[in-house]
């Protein structure tokens, strides 16, 4: 094994690679002067893989920061190791809200520019400018001109991802007022598929907010009993029922989330922060992995939001905090609390996020 010169001593290449490997990517980019490997490390698979692997294990959330309507709203990155820091969509020079995020990436959609999508990956400041779909201006979604549900699917061993923007239709020509419209974006080919069925699905703006790609597929879920998924690889549409004992309980709300490569649902109810995973995915069976007292933040309960979660912890938003609660210690941190007199709660606008090293133009033509 090699050895590189690190301050005033020698440590091995792997030592140096794992330390690296633990700071956030601006850092990376900042170093690639100090000597030869150090610069080829953001473009070297194996590094690369490492950088990714560890990340997994450290999820962050990025919360919108919407001070008012006539204002530019700025973003925070909430990590539960590394503290709070800002960072900038500026790069893509437009006005931009995150409707998806998925291992790194983000999917912006544009706000003067009704229809315009951007995927993007904000530590790394690189973006692909999705091209424009067939479906506008001749129909719009309804019923605020942008697809009801916006998911992103990015899978950290393939160099491609896809985008998906489904939802109902005012009519035109003769298509039904149910029209349920799909639109995948492939990154391989640089082009959009369509599809056409009929649903009668109810999404809220938080179910929207809340996608989660897991399994090869993408999920969300609706007002009803149970999770709508889309197959991307079949490119078909099927449900997927909760635990009876989440249907039969009144009271409670539920919230969709991404366990260890898994479907996860917290149900949060007056006292209790309920943990499911889907441990078979074909036979729709969940199990119960956590139940945990919510007696410390009585008072937080109804406004909590959890946003991400790993084996070792939950981060949850509140009206104007970001909560991590230790599932193994039980112990509840605030890891950040909003100072000014704001009117937005921060899980408005919250995304479960990780910090990866993955170009958005690989697998493009």
């Amino acid at each position: 094994m090699s050895s590189s010169h690190l301050g005033n001593g020698f440590f091995p290449e792997e030592v140096v690679l794992q330390i690296l490997a633990r700071l956030p990517i601006k850092y990376l980019f900042r170093f690639k002067s100090v000597c030869k490997l150090w610069c080829r490390l953001p473009s070297d698979k194996y590094f690369i893989q490492l950088y990714n692997e560890l990340s997994i294990k450290n999820p962050m959330v990025l919360v919108e920061v919407i001070k008012s309507l006539c204002v530019k709203s700025s973003f925070i990155c909430v990590d539960s190791s590394r503290g709070v820091s800002e960072f900038s969509l500026d790069f893509l020079n437009d006005r931009v809200k995150i409707r998806a995020s998925c291992n790194g990436l983000l999917c912006c959609a544009s706000i003067p520019n009704k229809g315009v999508y951007y995927v993007c990956n904000p530590m790394t400041r690189e973006f692909k400018l999705l091209p424009r779909t067939r479906e506008r201006p001749a129909t719009r979604f309804h019923p605020d001109d942008e697809a009801t549900l916006v998911g992103l699917a990015c899978n950290l061993s393939t160099p491609k991802f896809s985008v998906v923007l489904a939802g109902f239709h005012r009519p035109f020509g003769r298509r039904p007022l149910n029209s349920f419209i799909c639109l995948v974006y492939d990154s391989e080919t640089n082009k959009w598929r369509r599809s056409i069925s009929s649903r009668s699905d109810g999404f809220t703006h938080m179910n929207r907010n809340q996608v989660v790609f897991a399994s090869g597929s993408l999920h969300w879920l609706t007002e009803s009993s149970y999770i709508l998924v889309f197959d991307l690889d079949d490119e078909v549409w099927r449900k997927i029922r909760l635990p009876n004992e989440v249907v039969c309980e009144s009271g409670n709300r539920v919230h969709l989330l991404e366990l260890d490569g898994c479907v996860s649902m917290i149900q949060i109810s007056e006292a209790w922060m309920n943990i499911w995973v889907l441990k078979d995915y074909e036979r729709e069976e969940w199990y119960m992995a956590d139940r945990v007292s919510l007696r410390c933040i009585r008072g937080l309960v109804p406004s909590v939001f959890p946003i991400s979660q790993t084996g070792e912890f939950v981060i949850l938003a509140t009206q104007k905090q970001v909560l991590v609660y230790h599932r193994y210690s039980r112990v509840w941190k605030e890891i950040y609390s909003v100072t000014s007199n704001f009117t937005y709660p921060l899980w408005f606008s919250a995304h479960a996020f990780r910090s990866t090293i993955f170009s958005c133009h690989q697998g493009v033509e």
